[in-house]
């Protein structure tokens, strides 16, 4: 009906503005991704090292999807609408998570408790409370952002594969019994299956075993992941996050020069690393932003901060590097 409409030239500019920023809003994300605006159909990549804050970014980005605009009088600038987080490393914090929320409703209401500093500090890495402190937070809109987000664990590509397959009528229900649609699919990481599927792919064990191997390929499986993605993305439009684990440095000098920088760095500045994802991943890929951490320790001796990370768009590219620190589960950006 609503295409037919449109057929017919019954909605006219204003409405259909309207009504775009209605099914597609914009969602202005906090640092390190405030540079360049992503909608809907966007794919972003967050590369980096291991402990480079890359989950803790996915985490912020959630809770600004799934917090509302304005609830009881109180403006949170959020979107109030659903995040679907596949876990493919296994090891996401539910309780970082819950933390990192209720911080984010209590600094809105300004009741965020007042911490001791150096006694009650939460963890830039393990995420963790080193001492309990006093939370205030609405509790009702608590449980609502709650359920609005959508956690799926995968142990193996298997799992992977069929929880995309099944998504849709999982989303499905979800936006039924919630009344809202699904914004964000969040991925950590991407890449987490790769050296094991390669390794496994090098054993010949049984002639058998090569057969059935020969037809999950890691290329195969790639590209089932992206054309699963891709139909998911036509029922269901949404912004799609991933991580991937790279390792930083000339360690990989002899590896093939196309391999040795990741695609779309075209600075002279180039960051040496080895591009191990499939072809047909890089380029389902629309923007790509690598996070790393700082070698400069004077800003966290002058400033009295935490680790500093950086962070650099690779695609598209921009000359600009941004710092940033994360404290008490808030990302700043540092000078």
């Amino acid at each position: 009906m609503e295409v037919r409409r449109w057929i017919d030239g019954d909605e006219s500019a204003g409405d259909m503005l309207t009504r775009f920023s209605i099914e597609r809003p914009f969602l202005l994300l906090l640092p390190p991704l405030h540079r360049v605006p992503l909608r809907v159909g966007n794919v972003l990549e967050l590369v980096g090292p291991s402990s480079s804050a890359k989950t803790l970014i996915l985490i912020q980005a959630a809770i600004s999807c799934i917090l509302p605009k304005d609830w009881n009088g109180v403006h949170y600038g959020g979107l109030g609408r659903l995040v679907v987080f596949i876990d493919l490393d296994c090891r996401f914090d539910i309780l970082c998570f819950s933390t990192m929320l209720k911080r984010r409703i209590g600094q809105a209401n300004g009741l965020l408790g007042k911490t001791n500093v150096g006694r009650d500090h939460l963890d830039t890495q393990k995420c963790d409370e080193r001492r309990k402190s006093t939370l205030d937070y609405d509790e009702e809109l608590y449980a609502l952002c709650m359920r609005r987000f959508l956690y799926v664990r995968c142990y193996d590509s298997f799992q992977f594969l069929a929880s995309l397959k099944t998504l849709h009528y999982q989303l499905k229900q979800v936006e039924e019994a919630q009344q809202s649609s699904v914004y964000l699919l969040m991925i950590d990481s991407i890449g987490a299956f790769h050296w094991v599927e390669r390794a496994s792919s090098f054993s010949q064990s049984s002639t058998h075993s090569l057969v059935c191997r020969k037809s999950l390929s890691l290329q195969s499986v790639s590209e089932t992941v992206v054309q699963e993605m891709k139909r998911l993305l036509l029922m269901h439009p949404m912004l799609v996050i991933a991580t991937k684990t790279v390792s930083l440095g000339d360690r990989y000098a002899n590896e093939v020069q196309r391999k040795k920088y990741f695609p779309g760095t075209t600075s002279t500045h180039k960051v040496p690393c080895r591009e191990y994802m499939p072809s047909v991943w890089q380029s389902f890929v629309t923007h790509r932003i690598l996070i790393r951490a700082s070698d400069d320790d004077s800003t966290v001796r002058h400033q009295q901060i935490g680790p500093v990370y950086l962070s650099e768009w690779l695609l598209p590219p921009l000359s600009l590097l941004d710092k940033f620190t994360v404290k008490d589960g808030f990302f700043l950006l540092v000078s």
